[in-house]
């Protein structure tokens, strides 16, 4: 479990990480969300102890990553899959790792194979691409078999099998029981991989909550009804507590489900010629909550 308190960073008169306060909780997979600029990555690196916080805390299973002498076997990383020896190979990488936090040289074969880097594995990092990168930072995370992890960016440069392993990778980790942290740009991926998210701005905290119920925020969701007896169904859901709005031949419905409208309808025999769920966006949700945390907007003049 990671618990995020009062969490400040202050370099000179700017404020990068304002007054966090989050937990990231085990067997779930939680995104880490906020528009460029927003403090994510300031605030993974006060979670591991690489820069000093001006104010508040931030424990990781009750205590500071900083009091971890062995922090491999507690915490995996990957930051910047770029910060890395480019002279060295994966296997001598991972090797020197594996011996700075007492962790069997056997794990090293493991991690390299549960990664797909086995033919790779001698060669020097200098040659690898971007997406093999982003599996041996991957590796690294996972080399001291920890119960927490943290992953910035963990699919820029992934092909398309990289990014679905990766998604299941994730999954399997939290349903271990692990806290499994996660920060993306994405919003497609997300959405197919978080359970929770924490979303910033600015510095600042601006939800701290399941997936679904941001995703709902975003005004999105609702059912679309189309029946030649618009103005009868709409009195009629307006009645039992529903939003209704018309456009043209649709009735698009807030406020109740797909299955209360069927109900209704037959219930006094309207005919209808369209019942849909529309499922509500998290990326509406995350543009409209975030737009006045944007630090730059394309096509504005300043």
């Amino acid at each position: 479990m990671i618990e995020v308190d009062e969490l400040t960073k202050r370099y000179g008169p700017t404020t990068a990480v304002k007054g966090l306060t989050f937990t990231v909780r085990p067997g779930r997979v939680t995104g880490f969300l906020g528009p460029n600029g927003a403090g994510k990555s300031t605030t993974l690196r006060l979670m591991l102890g690489l820069h000093t916080p001006t104010g508040g805390t931030v424990t990781v299973d009750g205590r500071p990553f900083r009091d971890r002498p062995r922090g491999l076997r507690h915490v995996g990383a990957l930051l910047d899959a770029a910060e890395v020896h480019p002279g060295r190979s994966a296997a001598a990488h991972l090797a020197a790792l594996a011996r700075s936090n007492r962790i069997p040289r056997s794990r090293v074969t493991e991690v390299i194979e549960e990664v797909g880097l086995a033919a790779a594995a001698r060669r020097r990092i200098g040659a690898y691409s971007l997406g093999m990168r982003q599996r041996l930072g991957i590796a690294g995370a996972l080399l001291g078999d920890p119960p927490v992890l943290l992953f910035d960016e963990p699919l820029n440069g992934l092909d398309p099998e990289g990014v679905r392993w990766v998604r299941g990778l994730f999954g399997e980790l939290a349903a271990q029981g692990r806290t499994v942290l996660v920060s993306s740009h994405l919003m497609s991926e997300m959405e197919h991989t978080a359970d929770d998210l924490v979303v910033i701005g600015r510095g600042e905290l601006i939800a701290a909550e399941s997936l679904s119920a941001f995703a709902a925020r975003g005004g999105g969701g609702g059912v679309t009804v189309r029946t030649d007896e618009g103005e009868r169904l709409a009195a009629l859901l307006t009645a039992d507590g529903a939003t209704v709005r018309a456009e043209g031949g649709l009735l698009t419905v807030t406020g109740t489900d797909a299955g209360r409208v069927a109900e209704l309808a037959l219930d006094h025999r309207i005919l209808l010629g369209e019942l849909t769920t529309r499922t509500a966006s998290l990326e509406d949700a995350f543009m409209r909550l975030t737009a006045d945390r944007v630090e730059y907007t394309a096509g504005e003049n300043r």
